[in-house]
């Protein structure tokens, strides 16, 4: 046809073919090699549950009842829209920003889990020492199974913080608070939303229990998972941050530490006892945020504890600019529950959160990987956040504004005047 221009054609060069034939490099270690392969958390999710028995991944993957807060509390990370600025290069993103007095590499902390050494034996000593090796902060549950001690000793110079239930026994968490105190802990999480254990119905029908109860079911489940069992076996019994008792069910352990008596008065004491920085965890309303201002309180956390207690509780990012518009100027905000990508930090800073913090997340890693999955699950996110904070055109914290990002609604409560309708009938 008239005006082709015929490409001229040729024998393959075999040099330049070798060029572009360069195998990648077969790496022996099979740990390494998983974790290289996983690009993102839910990534990290996969590998841990091929890797977990069901009852201990499913302790740390569940939530309350149908777990719908849980359910909720990610579509609303997944319901926004971010709006980038053009012709502002961010051509060195810094990730570090200031934190309840001290300093963190990272806008996020690894989160308070309880019973860390039954999904993997390495436990708090892997997220304590790998939140030190980045810069981050890591918080020690009441419910830890690594001590407030052994925890310092793993991070000696990095940033820890203690989460605190209030037992029937108050001396038991006094104690815990002097404790922390004395290891240097400069951080206090008072948590106020489990008066009473959640039911998880998962950890349920799993017959989830500390020590492990063996079933027929257990014992085929663990056949495919026999790393897991030697290293449970071969490594100390769980120990208890605070519970000297370990036997039964996990909502009869919590039962039977926590008190639906939790007051202000008890938040007055421990204010009184803890020299350090004192957060509230466990915030899902305005009017309390509002409240806690009076208290002394250096921080707030919207949290729905993951969707572990209430289930169809408020989602505490759909929470945040209300919160921060109002009380954001008297203490520093932050937020978890959903959390799964760097882009869902970044979008709470955007909304005026100071802080966020990571748990299932970081319990992914730790469960494919021990410490090397915390690593990996920590490289991942502050890859994610320093990559969308660039395509934001924001070069560092300050710079992230409400202007960025458009939470989409999908549910939408009824307004005020047809529920009053409802109740004149």
């Amino acid at each position: 046809m008239k005006g082709n221009v015929l490409v001229k054609r040729q024998l393959p060069n075999p040099i330049e073919l070798l060029e572009l034939m360069k195998f990648k490099k077969f790496e022996p270690n099979g740990k390494k090699r998983r974790l290289a392969g996983a690009l993102t958390t839910y990534d990290l999710r996969r590998i841990a549950k091929r890797r977990t028995p069901a009852s201990a991944f499913d302790y740390a993957d569940g939530a309350a009842e149908a777990e719908i807060s849980m359910q909720r509390s990610r579509q609303a990370f997944e319901d926004i829209e971010f709006h980038p600025d053009i012709l502002r290069p961010a051509e060195s993103v810094d990730t570090t920003t200031q934190i309840l007095g001290g300093t963190s590499a990272m806008p996020f902390g690894i989160a308070p889990t309880g019973f860390t050494r039954l999904m993997q034996t390495e436990g708090e000593v892997a997220g304590a020492s790998a939140a030190g090796d980045a810069g981050i902060p890591f918080t020690l549950s009441t419910l830890g199974t690594t001590s407030i001690e052994d925890v310092k000793a793993a991070n000696p110079t990095g940033r820890n913080w203690f989460q605190l239930y209030v037992m029937r026994q108050r001396e038991i968490s006094y104690e815990l608070v002097k404790r922390a105190a004395a290891a240097g802990f400069d951080t206090l999480m008072f948590t106020v939303d489990v008066p009473v254990a959640g039911y998880r119905l998962r950890d349920t029908r799993n017959g989830f229990s500390i020590p492990p109860q063996l079933s027929v079911g257990t014992i085929l489940n663990a056949i495919p998972r026999p790393w897991w069992w030697f290293d449970f076996l071969t490594t100390p019994k769980l120990e208890f941050a605070s519970l000297s008792s370990t036997g039964g069910t996990v909502g009869e352990l919590l039962n039977s530490a926590m008190d639906p008596t939790i007051s202000f008065e008890d938040l007055r004491i421990i204010r009184e006892l803890w020299p350090g920085k004192l957060v509230v965890k466990g915030v899902q309303t305005v009017s309390d945020a509002v409240q806690l201002i009076d208290h002394g309180v250096d921080g707030i956390v919207l949290s729905n504890h993951g969707g572990r207690q209430l289930d169809r509780a408020p989602v505490p990012f759909h929470l945040l600019p209300d919160v921060v518009r109002e009380v954001g100027q008297d203490a520093t905000i932050m937020v978890d529950t959903g959390i799964m990508n760097g882009a869902d930090i970044v979008a709470s800073l955007a909304l005026g959160a100071k802080f966020t913090l990571v748990g299932r997340a970081y319990l992914y890693g730790l469960m494919a990987g021990g410490r090397e999955g915390v690593d990996r699950v920590i490289e991942i996110l502050q890859s994610e956040i320093t990559r969308t904070m660039a395509l934001l055109g924001a070069s560092n914290i300050e710079e992230l504004e409400p202007r960025h990002i458009t939470q989409l609604q999908r549910l939408k409560p009824r307004l005020t005047e047809e529920i009053e309708t409802l109740r004149s009938f």
